[in-house]
């Protein structure tokens, strides 16, 4: 009796990471575009709305997320 062959392995559906986020400041929805130059080694983070903005520096494993998440750090421990 033969073993039946298995079908191949379904390829995984890489979902990409948000690139817009919430402003904490003006609190408007996707108001907030991140930007990574990955040659310069920054990060920053900007609002359309408020015009908010934050610099930080990045390394090759930085994503957006990083970035927002810096600067929502930063701006939880001013106001403390």
């Amino acid at each position: 009796r033969r073993k039946a062959r298995k079908p191949p392995p379904k390829a995984k559906v890489i979902v990409p990471l948000d690139v817009q986020f919430n402003c904490p400041f003006c609190n408007h929805e996707k108001s907030c575009e991140v930007k990574l130059n990955k040659q310069a080694r920054v990060g920053s983070v900007s609002c359309r709305v408020c015009l908010e903005d934050f610099q930080t520096s990045i390394n090759y494993l930085t994503e957006p997320i990083d970035v927002y998440s810096e600067w929502i750090d930063a701006c939880e421990e001013a106001n403390v």
